[in-house]
């Protein structure tokens, strides 16, 4: 393309001069020379030796409306753009040295916007009169932005095009399901998605090219072919099983027609029938394993509503049977109300999991049991849900002794400072006592976690610091401040 421009650059700048003299006009006269310079362009100006507008003619309407006839008298170069005056200069200079002319196209300023005009300078014999003739280059201008707006559109349309097949490629080659394109007229397979050469036991590419009614049995490729024709009379055709070639398994395959490019082809899906029989087993066994699981297992959803449980989680409800559970909510059987189940939520949303939190389940009888959960969160359609493990740990070690904790004053030991001390004191004694029993079992119920024990305790972290500095319960870290 760039080639061609210049050819063409190239003839329109070649000149060439008359070579016969005989055939030449004779003397013309001043009028008729003025005419003619007029009318070799849509704008001619007179121009003195220094560049200043002697006299215009202007033979296009539009250029007279935008003031080029009422520029005599002022200087050539200054009723144009700033950035188009060195080329004007050029020209004059050029002219006055006889060097050979050249047409150039600078701006000038309009109110519209600027007028684009091709100039060709030249003397005027061995007078100190120089000669600038302008063709009026808008017409082009507008020809050569329409042209470049639809050579963008077509590399627009070009992209889009190579988007939307790079788009269709990708999702036919990671299809998990079969799929075959098939050309009606020679029922020849034209495409193949790797899913489809892996059911056949073919190697990448090999079945395009193919006839369709080789994926399928010999003694049911007939069936197969006579599918396909009704397929292409009408929509919706209920899909047909077979047998495919090689293989003891039926598939279900669909096919419907589609045009491109104005040729008809269909698209055709192969599904087998039959399940892998050793995954299915597997899940089975999963599934009973964790029915007889000695410890409790429940699935709730993000709102912590039963999903399903074990035998394990039904007793230590103390349930009838599992569907009495499903769609409950988990707090009605675990945690105290309000602060367990919350935080073991949350833990699970912001770190997926959970380990050995310590909390009660309450039967539905009365019965109450001490008891860690673990537990995990999992996708469920297009939500989350949390699968829990429940494991009874009052009863883990019969023989070990309760363990004990040692109160600072006993109810009667207060009593007894009546009469040494104010009462004011005593109450604030037994408060301190009071407060720091019941931060010791915050910190052990949370596992020493200082901000679940604030939550819980209904305190900010920095008064619960304060208040452990205050009881000598344990020393801050850089962290906790």
């Amino acid at each position: 393309m760039q080639t061609a421009s210049m050819n063409k650059q190239i003839a329109l700048t070649r000149q060439t001069a008359f070579t016969t003299p005989g055939v030449l006009p004779g003397v013309l006269s001043a009028g008729v020379v003025g005419s003619l310079i007029a009318a070799a362009g849509d704008v001619t100006f007179i121009l003195s030796n220094e560049g200043t507008i002697l006299d215009v003619a202007v033979s296009q309407g539009e250029l007279a409306n935008h003031g080029f006839a009422d520029w005599v008298g002022e200087a050539w170069v200054d009723t144009m753009t700033v950035e188009s005056r060195t080329k004007a200069a050029e020209m004059l200079s050029g002219a006055k040295e006889a060097a050979p002319p050249r047409w150039r196209q600078v701006n000038h300023p309009a109110a519209g916007g600027d007028v684009p005009v091709r100039y060709l300078v030249m003397a005027l014999g061995d007078s100190d009169r120089l000669i600038a003739i302008g063709r009026e280059m808008r017409a082009a201008a507008a020809m050569q932005q329409r042209l470049l707006q639809t050579q963008q559109s077509l590399e627009r349309d070009y992209i889009r095009l190579r988007q939307v097949e790079t788009r269709y490629r990708m999702l036919f080659d990671m299809a998990p399901e079969p799929v075959l394109v098939v050309d009606v007229r020679s029922r020849r397979i034209r495409e193949a998605n790797p899913a489809a050469h892996n059911l056949c036991g073919s190697r990448e590419g090999s079945l395009i090219g193919n006839a369709i009614n080789t994926i399928v049995s010999p003694d049911q490729r007939d069936d197969l072919i006579a599918y396909l024709g009704a397929a292409e009379a009408a929509d919706n055709i209920e899909p047909i099983v077979l047998r495919l070639a090689d293989r003891r398994e039926e598939a279900k395959i669909s096919a419907r027609l589609f045009r491109q490019s104005g040729t008809p082809l269909l698209i055709v899906r192969v599904e087998p029938t039959t399940v892998d029989g050793a995954e299915h087993r597997f899940d089975a066994i999963l599934t009973e394993v964790v029915e007889r699981m000695p410890d409790a297992f429940v699935l709730v959803d993000r709102d912590l509503n039963v999903l399903t449980a074990n035998a394990a989680f039904v007793e230590l409800a103390e349930m009838p049977s599992a569907t009495r559970v499903v769609g409950e909510s988990l707090s009605t059987w675990l945690g105290r109300p309000g602060i367990d189940l919350g935080l073991i939520a949350g833990q699970l949303r912001e770190h997926g999991s959970v380990r050995n939190v310590a909390t009660v389940l309450r039967g539905s009888a009365g019965a109450q049991e001490e008891v860690e959960v673990s537990g995990v969160i999992a996708p469920l359609d297009g939500s989350e849900c949390y699968g829990l493990t429940i494991r009874t740990v009052g009863r883990r070690m019969p023989n070990a002794p309760a363990p004990s904790r040692e109160i600072p004053r006993s109810v009667d030991q207060l009593t007894e400072l009546v009469g040494r001390m104010s009462l004011k004191e005593i109450v604030r004694e037994s408060t301190d006592m009071i407060e720091r029993l019941c931060i010791e079992a915050a910190l052990a119920y949370t596992s020493d976690n200082r901000a679940s024990a604030a939550e819980i305790l209904g305190v900010s972290r920095q008064s619960l610091y304060s208040k452990l500095h205050r009881h000598g319960l344990g020393n801050l870290v850089a962290s906790d401040s």
